[in-house]
């Protein structure tokens, strides 16, 4: 299976990777925001089995025990997502978001996706660390799980795409606005190891995997590729107010 690594440096919206996003900017200089790893992720690699980095975390420092962290899905137009449930998946939302787990690994479907109508894809999100959001805006300020229709495709090809998304340093970051469903991207080459980039540039929190694997035609095999159905928290958006 080839390999397509990316990550990907995701705004978070109130100022710990880009100060001049414009959403509460004061916390940005604050050590508690970013606390960066005394060591990072050297041990581990992004080619790790899923939930290898995760578990390891999980046993660290810092508030993680029955803490659910936002995450937010996001794609090209028309695509739809769902996270896998006990009896399947849930209902396919193009602004699906759901508080995940710190050390779990997640299988979630995509469908809807540009120019392959009636494919499906099924990748993994593991969580590996949190963040640390102004009190009461959590939900807000989700991790984002952005897409590209690149990425999709890539996937269908057969392909297998790394993505690590990770906060910027505030001290390094550069001063470019996102909005929660956009996020800069940077290509690395196929020999390089994604979590150690991350590593180096911030504070990796999510690592996502899309490749062509599909699920088994036997039901009792279903726990096993979902990883067990870990456990997660629905979290509901607002409908979008129409602009007059």
């Amino acid at each position: 299976m080839t390999v397509r690594p990316k990550f990907i440096a995701a705004c978070l919206g109130y100022g710990l990777m880009i100060v001049a996003a414009g959403a509460i900017v004061a916390h940005a200089s604050e050590p508690s925001d970013y606390l960066p790893p005394s060591a990072g992720h050297r041990p581990f690699n992004a080619d790790m089995p899923p939930g290898t980095v995760g578990a390891a975390r999980a046993l660290g420092r810092g508030p993680l025990a029955g803490y659910f962290q936002p995450v937010a899905f996001n794609g090209p137009p028309g695509t739809r997502f769902a996270l896998a449930a006990s009896d399947g998946f849930t209902s396919p939302d193009p602004r699906l978001m759901a508080g995940l787990g710190v050390g779990s690994v997640y299988r979630f479907q995509i469908t809807g996706i540009p120019g392959a109508e009636g494919a499906e894809l099924y990748p993994t999100v593991e969580i590996i660390d949190r963040t640390y959001p102004p009190p009461g805006l959590a939900t807000s300020h989700p991790i984002p799980i952005t897409l590209d229709v690149q990425d999709l495709r890539a996937a269908l090809d057969g392909q297998l795409v790394t993505r690590v998304v990770y906060l910027e340093d505030p001290q390094t970051a550069l001063p470019v606005a996102e909005t929660p469903t956009t996020s800069r991207t940077m290509e690395i080459a196929g020999n390089e190891d994604a979590l150690e980039v991350a590593d180096r540039l911030g504070r990796p929190v999510a690592i996502v995997r899309i490749g062509s694997r599909m699920p088994p035609g036997h039901p009792a095999l279903m726990s096993q590729f979902n990883f067990g159905y870990p456990s997660w928290a629905p979290i509901y958006q607002p409908e979008a107010t129409p602009t007059p």
